[in-house]
């Protein structure tokens, strides 16, 4: 990014994500020439006094475009109700430009790279953004959220300032407005067949610990069968994220789909490479235990998804990460055609040493990028209203999740019952209509983050079981404000690929028992040789340097 302010100008900013966002002063603020900084003459369809709870009207009709992220579990159609009625509660037309999921983050590097993006950027995850920062291409966000009464009140009541913070870049600035949720929302587990379980006498485990002796009990039980295979391992940079994921919380580090390769030491007070933790390796030997005792499938680590939901409905394997939506969608709707009696169950992640933890930074979700040429434009005010209100005031995000009452749902107190004659992931598999499929609700581009009310309402009894346990769960300080300054960040876009890919090769060597553990030493002497410690101080400097401008 470039560094055109003064460091009394960075140091200000910077200290106004500490005094909360209440400070800051959005009007313009920014380093985006004369157009930016006077705001008056970009009001065309905004309204005059826009507040929290209070619904968004253009005072005009106005077209906005927006990058759809195209799910195929639910194909975009233009016939959607969603469309529609946002531009009947909102006087705006929302015009959708269509990328496959497969292809979304390539594809939107490139309409970014040349020019081409539409205004609104949604489900772009945290550090996705800084790539575009040094090109101007996206706006400082931060800068305009005096123009956003709702976000703004959620972050107050939420506490959610640290959490900003750490997104924040060198000139004090955040260039993502991310989904916000009132609690830590946890996702992925591992399920496990109940009844195979019951016909042995064996209980859910609830420890590490235990998990190691239901497998071992398993294998005894059937020798010519992996008790657990498992999935998530293509399109990803981390084969199997979800398990590394969840196994990572348990040992209390960044792993799978959560890993980074900064991680922030708190009795140390200072970053750490993550794969050189003594907490990543126990997580390393206890996955490694588990393949060379023949209890996990080695070919989970490669495998599509589709073959290890394959062996699970076939009864090859008994054991397999899930999320809430695939255990009574996929998981447990197909072996109920297909196994007689067959059950199965998501437990609360396993407690490993870290204890009942969860990860940091977790109630931040993805978020919308804004792409600088909305700045140009008279309706920018607008639009930034209707973004407030679409997805960060109550009624917006209960809109984007349920759709409209009485058409597709009914509401009493907390609970919403859809109405007959419509699913949601499979909550009704004879039912003729899907509100995602043929409404264009809970559509993961406009439904994420919210209060717990609302977050809770679509739980299954599955979901909510295990959310009411792991809700009760500490989670970790979130990692303190380190913005790289642009050059620095220059520097370390070169080094973190490379470390990224050594650590994930690495580790899979020695999950597999490519490599003894006896060359953990020599793994991290190969880290070092690819620049790890020079990210490393590189990341410390950044943090004493923030601490020290902004006490």
């Amino acid at each position: 990014m470039k560094n055109t302010g003064q460091l009394s100008r960075r140091q200000m900013l910077a200290a106004a994500g500490f005094l909360g966002l209440a400070t800051i002063t959005g009007c313009g603020g920014g380093d985006d020439g004369g157009d930016g900084k006077d705001l008056s003459k970009k009001r065309d369809g905004a309204m005059k006094n826009h507040r929290p709870g209070q619904q968004f009207k253009a005072s005009r009709p106005l077209s906005f475009s927006v990058l759809h992220n195209n799910n195929p579990v639910y194909p975009m159609k233009n016939g959607w109700l969603f469309w529609k009625e946002v531009t009947k509660r909102t006087g705006i037309t929302l015009k959708p430009l269509d990328v496959p999921l497969a292809d979304y983050e390539k594809k939107r590097s490139v309409l970014i790279g040349s020019g081409d993006a539409p205004l609104i950027i949604p489900k772009t995850y945290h550090p996705g953004e800084v790539a575009f920062v040094s090109s101007g291409a996206i706006l400082p966000v931060s800068e305009y959220v005096d123009l956003m009464p709702n976000f703004r009140d959620k972050v107050r009541k939420w506490r959610l300032e640290p959490e900003l913070d750490s997104i924040r870049q060198s000139d004090g600035k955040y260039y993502l407005l991310p989904g916000l949720h009132e609690r830590p929302k946890a996702g992925y587990s591992l399920a496990l067949r109940t009844d195979i379980l019951d016909r042995h006498g064996l209980a859910l485990p609830t420890t590490l610990d235990e998990v190691y002796d239901v497998l071992k009990a398993l294998k005894a039980e059937y020798p010519d069968k992996y008790p657990w295979t498992d999935r998530w391992s293509t399109n990803t940079p981390f084969p199997c994220g979800a398990l590394f994921s969840y196994l990572g919380q348990a040992h209390g580090v960044k792993a799978g789909w959560t890993y980074d390769n900064i991680s922030f030491d708190t009795k140390a007070r200072k970053f750490v490479f993550t794969a050189t933790q003594d907490a990543y390796r126990q997580m390393v030997e206890y996955l490694r235990k588990l393949v060379s005792e023949k209890l996990l499938d080695p070919e989970s680590f490669t495998q599509q998804d589709d073959q290890a939901v394959q062996k699970l409905l076939a009864e090859k394997s008994y054991v397999i990460s899930a999320n809430p939506q695939e255990l009574v969608q996929n998981y447990r709707y197909n072996l109920a055609k297909q196994v007689k009696g067959a059950k199965i169950e998501m437990i609360p992640i396993p407690l490993g040493p870290a204890g009942p933890v969860l990860l940091s930074g977790i109630r931040l979700e993805n978020g919308i990028m804004i792409s600088s040429k909305a700045l140009k434009s008279d309706t920018f005010v607008a639009m930034m209203q209707f973004v407030d209100w679409l997805w960060y005031s109550d009624e917006g995000q209960k809109f984007c999740k349920w759709g409209v009452e009485g058409v597709t749902y009914t509401e009493s107190g907390a609970t919403y019952t859809l109405e007959p004659g419509i699913s949601l992931m499979g909550s009704d598999p004879d039912a003729p209509k899907d509100l995602q499929k043929d409404y264009g609700f809970f559509n993961g581009v406009f439904t994420y983050g919210g209060s717990w009310e609302l977050v809770s309402s679509s739980f299954s009894p599955d979901e909510k079981k295990f959310q009411d346990v792991m809700s009760q769960r500490r989670e970790l300080p979130v990692d303190p404000a380190h913005p790289l300054q642009s050059f620095e960040q220059e520097q370390a876009t070169l080094w973190d690929t490379p470390l990224k890919d050594t650590a994930i090769q690495n580790t899979l060597q020695f999950v597999l028992g490519k490599r003894p553990m006896s060359d953990w030493n020599a793994h991290v002497a190969e880290l070092k040789s690819k620049n790890m410690q020079q990210l490393v101080d590189l990341h410390n400097k950044a943090y004493e340097r923030f601490r020290k401008e902004n006490g």
